[in-house]
C-alpha cells in the first residue's frame, strides 16, 4: 500500500517503477496488493524512491503524507472502473466492426452481425451506467442496508 502511494506521488506507472528499481512488473503488482517483499526487493524499492529501507518496512513510521487515505483509495477504484469500461467499449467496437466486415464479405444479403452488436451493446450500456453511477441500484447505500439487515438477523 505504501509502495503504491509513493509510486503515485512520483507520478510513475508500475512499469516505470519496475524499470527504475530493476524489479519485474509482476513483483511490483504483488507488493502493491500486500504481499511481503524480500529484503533485496525492499532495498531496490528504497533506492528507487530515495528513502531508507526501514521507511518501507515500518508503516507506522511513515508520515501521514505517504499513507493512502480512504478518499484516495476510492478514487483509484473509480479510475480503474472507468478504465475497465473504456477497455470494454473499445473491444466491443473493434469486434463488432470485424463481425460486420466478415458479414459483408461472406453474406452481404443477410446482415446477421446486428444481433451480436445489439446483445453485447446492451451489456456495454449497462456497464457504462454502472461505472458512471447513472442508476445506483446496488451502490454503497444498498450494500450498507444489506449488511445491516444480515447482522440484525444473525444477532
Amino acid at each position: 500500500m505504501i509502495v503504491r502511494k509513493l509510486r503515485l506521488d512520483k507520478g510513475w506507472s508500475q512499469e516505470q517503477l519496475a524499470e527504475i528499481s530493476g524489479l519485474s512488473v509482476r513483483t511490483v503488482q504483488r507488493i502493491e496488493r500486500g504481499q511481503k517483499p524480500s529484503l533485496e526487493t525492499l532495498k531496490s524499492l528504497a533506492a528507487a524512491f530515495e528513502i531508507e529501507v526501514t521507511d518501507l518496512t515500518m508503516e507506522t513510521t511513515m508520515s501521514n503524507q505517504a499513507k493512502m487515505t480512504a478518499e484516495e483509495e476510492q478514487a483509484i477504484v473509480y479510475v480503474r472502473d472507468i478504465k475497465g469500461f473504456y477497455t470494454h467499449l473499445i473491444i466491443y467496437a473493434v469486434v463488432i466492426v470485424l463481425l460486420f466486415v466478415l458479414n459483408l464479405i461472406r453474406r452481404p444479403d443477410h446482415i446477421w452481425a446486428v444481433w451480436p452488436a445489439i446483445g453485447w451493446g446492451i451489456g456495454v450500456l449497462f456497464h457504462g451506467l454502472n461505472v458512471f453511477e447513472v442508476f445506483n441500484l446496488f451502490g454503497p447505500g444498498w450494500e450498507k442496508r444489506q449488511i445491516d439487515k444480515r447482522l440484525q438477523r444473525d444477532s
